[in-house]
């Protein structure tokens, strides 16, 4: 597990590296890629030779008996995260952004509400308009770097019309891991106003050393009958490409509505993407992702340790993901001046904050799972760019 591997990604299709130019301005030849959530790193050997291992066989047909998949999640969730599931709760879906989708159209009607505790993961927002449907936006509080939740406010929000909560646990772009009491209360706020819970958990392996990620099925088991669960490999393994989710539905009732948008959108899922998830769902994939963490850990340290010495740039704290949430308003800078000093100056592509919604205004989110030195080079551009300011 060579992490400081140099692997040159361009020109192979890459949307991290080939559409920065197109999509940024940052030049694709000696630009730094930070923003879409992609890793830079090959995921497990066990990974690849289960590709290795159809390429010898030939023959690509329709996936059939998939026992050992589902035994793979099962376990999976037990020995990882503590939680028991069954075997029927489970679907594939093409990713968590296409089970997202499909819980929205599921559980809710064109002009309901769904709710959001911004900022959040940006494609949430296009999937409930495209889908016609409304945002609720309950901001988040930003407690000197640490992000909070307000019920009583949220409470004061709601218009009545909403019917799902799509949560993002852990926190993404925050980076939080929620705890036992604010899942608790997520799921109380759930039931006073009756709200379908889609708890996308896409990012439950990539726990920072010291936190631990509680799953919402078993923090608050009161509302299985109003929850629908979503996890995958694709981010802990870097193999989104594959588009493959997991969709857990504890309840039948739900169950039975889910299956019914299943058959319909006429989902079926790649056989490449099901020996993936069973190779990675194994022992060999969990050893692989601890040491994956620990590697990001310290990209997290060099990197917050070099913006800390830029005056007005703060970097939030980590307590999962590789996604650094960094706050440039003590910069007295507006949105458009500090975002062109990353993109155009220092040659950084990053997500820019008011994509995530409210609170998302002064931010830019910036991906540090990439080897070592580009991290380094990266803070040494941001140092230059933001010189006047030392």
């Amino acid at each position: 597990m060579n992490f400081d591997e140099i692997i040159n990604r361009k020109n192979t299709h890459s949307v991290k590296w080939d559409m920065m130019e197109e999509l940024f301005g940052v030049s694709k030849d000696n630009g730094i890629p930070m923003w879409v959530a992609d890793m830079d790193f090959r995921p497990p050997k066990c990974i690849s030779e289960s590709i290795k291992k159809m390429y010898d066989h030939g023959v690509y047909g329709y996936f059939g008996d998939d026992k050992d998949y589902l035994a793979s999640i099962k376990w999976w969730m037990k020995t990882r995260h503590n939680w028991d599931i069954d075997l029927s709760w489970i679907f594939t879906t093409h990713g968590l952004v296409n089970g997202t989708s499909m819980a929205i159209q599921t559980y809710s009607d064109p002009g309901d509400g769904v709710v959001l505790f911004t900022p959040i993961y940006y494609v949430f927002f296009k999937q409930i308009k495209e889908g016609g449907r409304e945002v609720l936006e309950c901001p988040l509080v930003n407690n000197k770097g640490h992000y909070e939740l307000d019920f009583e406010y949220y409470d004061s929000l709601m218009k009545g019309n909403e019917k799902v909560l799509v949560l993002s646990s852990p926190h993404n772009p925050g980076g939080r891991v929620w705890t036992q009491k604010e899942l608790t209360e997520i799921a109380s706020f759930a039931q006073r106003h009756d709200l379908v819970v889609v708890s996308d958990e896409i990012h439950n392996d990539l726990i920072m050393p010291g936190y631990q990620h509680i799953p919402m099925a078993i923090a608050a088991p009161e509302i299985l009958d109003r929850l629908v669960m979503m996890t995958a490999t694709t981010k802990t393994f870097n193999i989104a490409g594959m588009h493959t989710g997991n969709v857990i539905i504890p309840d039948p009732k739900l169950r039975a509505k889910f299956n019914k948008t299943m058959i319909s959108f006429g989902i079926s899922p790649s056989s490449f993407g099901k020996h993936m998830v069973t190779a990675a769902y194994s022992q060999e994939g969990a050893d692989w992702v601890d040491t994956l963490m620990l590697y990001i850990e310290e990209n997290q340290k060099i990197f917050n340790d070099g913006l800390s010495q830029i005056p007005g740039i703060n970097s939030m704290a980590l307590e999962s993901t590789y996604l650094c949430w960094v706050d440039f308003s003590n910069t007295g800078m507006k949105n458009d001046e500090f975002t062109k000093r990353v993109e155009k100056k220092a040659q950084i592509a990053v997500n820019p904050g008011h994509t995530f919604g409210t609170g998302g205004e002064n931010f830019l989110r910036f991906n540090i799972a990439t080897r070592r030195t580009l991290v380094l080079e990266a803070l040494k551009r941001l140092q230059d760019a933001f010189s006047d300011l030392q």
